[in-house]
């Protein structure tokens, strides 16, 4: 039975049909708690997505990482189950329990079918709201968040980011590693974790998504029996920060055969009105896979690299236009020569409207197919009440894409773009490469 169960669940998702005209039911709570909601009743099969904003960066000054530290332990053990019975319970169930934090939001991802509905809530909620937080328990799990740190400081990847993160951001939360330092994780304490649970897990900061076999009444019900007895409010977050990022480029020498560049420059809001510009522009230059310029003249052209992208860095508390680029150490110059003459271009002479013709067809006729799942779905209700999005957003988002005109894009380009602040966080041994 529980075998069947759980083959039913697993394949739950991947039966659904990828579908875009969704209805969104806004629901609230008798105790006054506030979700989106999608029927889906075809699958006895429920989808819950839970947020709570502020994330990493309402870790106590000197405590980095606890919040980190405390999601990773929810289901390490809770109520009167030690963390081999919560598993235990989880799988007789057939739920799925996921927790993770970053630097916007801890999240919860819960999938459970009807028939099991009200105890794979009751042992959600304990998990939330009873974590065990043992010593043995928090000892494992340190060792292997420290194990993951260790490892991070020997990565060309990770060193660029936590370099090019302190740059931009010096001492706000987002200039420093989610997870901590491994001195910061080794002297938390439990007291730390209840802190770290007591401050970001309250209801102001509080998003739900849910997808399936579910009423509105039932999901009511739901997020009261879940969520109704948390703290109703937790510290203030931090403040907004504007990237310290200027032109140049950091060399941070490593002994490895190929070179890793991270770069960035400051970016745009998601509130902006000229975002989907942006959006249409960040395509066509980095983010469109094997048709942006950027793998076009840096790959294809040039054989400098096996990829290169940019993508769109808008956040709670800041904004930045990312990207990043790996190749040998002695060709990593020519592939930040290239990169900077391809910004200074996009900038001066914005796009072509063949291009962005290209870029439209593509983001209009690949969103539906975000809508793949239960789960999916229920992570995009959540993302889209985390970035202030109203329900209608995913009928109207193809509109507002096509909506955006030759001139539109010429214009934020020249606006956005910004060559001359365009910074290179290089990791590696580049030959011929000097700091700026």
């Amino acid at each position: 039975m529980i075998r069947f169960a759980t083959a039913l669940f697993l394949g739950a998702t991947a039966a659904l049909p990828a579908r875009a005209e969704i209805d969104i039911t806004t629901v609230a709570s008798p105790g006054g708690i506030e979700a989106w909601l999608v029927e889906e009743h075809s699958l006895p099969f429920i989808a819950l997505e839970i947020a709570f904003t502020g994330g990493t960066a309402l870790d106590v000054e000197g405590k980095r990482g606890a919040i980190n530290l405390m999601t990773a332990l929810l289901e390490e053990g809770s109520g009167g189950l030690d963390a081999r019975g919560f598993a235990r319970a989880k799988e007789e169930l057939a739920s799925s329990f996921s927790f993770s934090s970053d630097s916007e939001q801890v999240s919860i991802s819960a999938r459970f079918l009807t028939e099991n509905f009200d105890a794979s809530v009751a042992l959600l909620r304990d998990a939330i709201k009873n974590p065990r937080f043992e010593d043995a328990d928090v000892e494992r799990v340190r060792a292997q968040v420290v194990a993951g740190l260790s490892y991070a400081e020997k990565d060309p990847g990770d060193i660029a980011a936590k370099a090019f993160a302190s740059m931009a951001y010096g001492n706000h939360p987002y200039g420093t590693e989610d997870s901590g330092t491994v001195e910061s994780v080794a002297a938390l304490s439990r007291d730390d974790l209840v802190e770290a649970h007591r401050n970001v897990l309250v209801r102001d900061n509080l998003l739900v998504g849910a997808v399936g076999d579910i009423t509105p009444e039932q999901l009511g019900t739901l997020m009261d029996t879940l969520l109704g007895d948390l703290p109703q409010s937790g510290p203030m977050f931090p403040p907004e920060v504007e990237p310290l990022i200027k032109g140049g480029v950091t060399v941070i020498e490593f002994d490895t055969p190929q070179s890793v560049a991270l770069f960035g420059q400051r970016g745009i809001s998601l509130d902006n009105e000229d975002y989907f510009a942006a959006v249409l522009l960040n395509h066509i230059i980095g983010g469109g896979s094997f048709e942006s310029r950027l793998m076009q003249e840096v790959r294809e052209k040039r054989g400098l690299t096996y990829g290169v992208s940019s993508y769109l860095y808008s956040r709670d508390l800041a904004n930045a236009i990312m990207g990043s680029v790996s190749s040998s150490n002695d060709r990593i110059a020519e592939a930040i020569d290239v990169i900077k003459d391809q910004w200074q271009q996009a900038s001066e002479s914005g796009v072509t409207e063949q291009e962005l013709n290209d870029a439209k067809t593509y983001m209009t006729g690949a969103y539906p197919l975000r809508f793949d799942g239960n789960s999916t779905i229920a992570g995009i209700l959540v993302g889209m009440q985390l970035i202030g999005l109203d329900p209608e957003y995913v009928k109207t988002r193809n509109e507002k894409i096509e909506r955006v005109t030759l001139e539109d894009v010429q214009r934020v380009a020249g606006k956005l773009l910004d060559p001359d602040n365009l910074h290179f966080t290089v990791v590696g041994k580049p030959v011929g490469l000097l700091p700026e």
